[in-house]
């Protein structure tokens, strides 16, 4: 459906030829981005004509899908207004801001969290339905520049009458206490080990797991807006930062990729006014891995390089660990394999040198040797070198668990395209069968897109029987509502 703005639209114009982008490469684009989001669109090189030369208006979640298209093309977020779209209905930037201020992070974060619970009563995915396919990873380098320049605010503590100013609104019908403690912190941290759990167990779709944007809403949003302390401040900023970035990596898993990037966004300047460098290394990681993850390797490479660059002196072996692991991700994803060799090999050191009385912070509770193994495993399949993918799968899964179920389903595929890639049809299959009957148990879009690459990269042996049946089994988990 469309509605006539009158006359044409010639902004739209200017900027498809400047991207070189034909009417039916546009109405191609935007039905593909809108069927990644579930929406089934029918544009043609009429309907695109018909925008640009009669002004036509799509309804909908389309204008931002336009917007998108044409600026992945050009390489740089294509906002509203310059493709004459402004008065479209809106798609509030939000989430996307990394405030110098600390009240404006506050109000920052906290609207982010109301307009997510808004989507969720939508019932046909709110604002992240109209957001679809906006994820620009360009969004990310004014937040790590400046938590580079400054990972730390000079004072976090807000006084009783500044709560209760024209942010009090914000907090919705959920009130605002009087003043913020460190019980409500622990409260906001117990619930940030419960999340964590669950995701690992269940997957980022899990019900379970669904509630942190609630609790964001509920619990954390109105303590920000209370008065606290420079020191329960500080404790806070920490732990509603960890809550976010779990709300990022949960819809991140769930293949909702605009949404984990604001939350990401919001994730690391609460972490820069809890003056935690480690945390913020660790949601910069987390960017990285969804920059790498999205096909913008050399962007993720920056984003692992900014976590370890600050990171120098103040993070544990263990956590710098990680950071070069992560590093190596997108190295190997960027077809660097003496860079991806080099980090591998850091990141392995820096483990070796980790002990067990080290003050690890608890949200890398999840990271060991096994998880090591996996990403190094993931590392040599993109850099095409089976044998190295065999060797580092084997480890990774010579200890499996019921407690990272998502895990060890994501380590059974990589060693089913290992096995593929060596010639062991039969082996391929069977860790491929296994890979299925985890992916079933999780609520994970990430998990089930593995399947589905394994499945394509299978298909020069459609005809095999065991092939046959392994797709078969696979069918009602590819045919499940994302």
């Amino acid at each position: 459906m469309s509605r006539d703005i009158r006359g044409p639209n010639e902004k739209l114009g200017t900027v498809l030829a400047l991207a070189g982008i034909s009417n039916a490469g546009l109405a191609r684009r935007v039905n593909d981005l809108g069927a990644q989001r579930g929406l089934t669109l029918r544009y043609d090189k009429t309907s695109v004509a018909r925008w640009v030369s009669k002004g036509m208006v799509p309804q909908g979640a389309a204008p931002h899908l336009i917007a998108s298209a044409i600026g992945s093309k050009l390489g740089r977020p294509v906002p509203l207004h310059e493709i004459g779209l402004a008065d479209a209905d809106p798609a509030p930037e939000v989430g996307l801001a990394f405030p110098r201020d600390v009240g404006a992070a506050v109000r920052s974060a906290t609207e982010l969290y109301r307009l997510d619970l808004a989507g969720r009563r939508g019932g046909s995915g709110g604002i992240w339905q109209s957001l679809a396919g906006s994820f620009a990873v360009s969004a990310y380098a004014t937040p790590a520049s400046r938590w580079l320049i400054s990972p730390a605010d000079s004072s976090v503590a807000r006084e009783a009458a500044e709560a209760r100013d024209k942010d009090a609104a914000a907090a919705g019908d959920a009130g605002i206490p009087q003043h913020v403690g460190h019980s409500d912190v622990s409260k906001l941290r117990e619930a940030a080990e419960d999340a964590r759990r669950w995701d690992s167990k269940y997957g980022g779709g899990d019900w379970r797991s669904s509630m942190v944007p609630e609790c964001l809403r509920v619990d954390a949003a109105p303590l920000l807006l209370a008065s606290y302390s420079d020191e329960v401040g500080r404790a806070l900023f920490g732990a509603t930062s960890e809550l976010t970035r779990l709300a990022g990596w949960m819809a991140f898993d769930t293949g909702q990729q605009e949404a984990a990037q604001r939350y990401y966004i919001q994730a690391l300047r609460l972490a820069r006014a809890a003056a935690d460098v480690p945390l913020g290394g660790y949601v910069l990681a987390s960017m990285s891995l969804q920059a790498t993850y999205r096909g913008f390797a050399d962007e993720g490479v920056d984003l692992a390089q900014a976590a370890l660059e600050r990171n120098r002196g103040l993070a544990t072996a263990r956590t710098m660990s990680f950071f070069r692991l992560v590093e190596a991700r997108a190295q190997a994803k960027a077809g660097e394999a003496r860079a991806c060799e080099v980090a591998l090999k850091a990141s392995e050191g820096w483990l070796e040198r980790s002990r067990s009385g080290d003050p690890d912070p608890s949200w890398l509770d999840f990271y060991s040797y096994e998880r090591f193994a996996a990403d190094a495993a993931e590392c040599y399949r993109d850099l095409r070198l089976p044998r190295q993918v065999r060797r580092f799968t084997e480890q990774a899964l010579s200890r499996p668990t019921e407690e990272f179920v998502r895990s060890h389903g994501l380590r059974l595929v990589v060693s089913a395209v290992a096995e593929l890639e060596s010639g062991n049809l039969d082996a391929a299959c069977a860790a491929g069968t296994r890979a299925v009957e985890v992916a079933g148990r999780i609520s994970s879009a990430r998990t089930t897109e593995y399947v589905r690459d394994l499945l394509h990269r299978l298909e020069p042996y459609g005809d095999e029987p065991r092939v046959v049946e392994l797709r078969e089994r696979a069918r009602p988990l590819l045919a499940a509502p994302a």
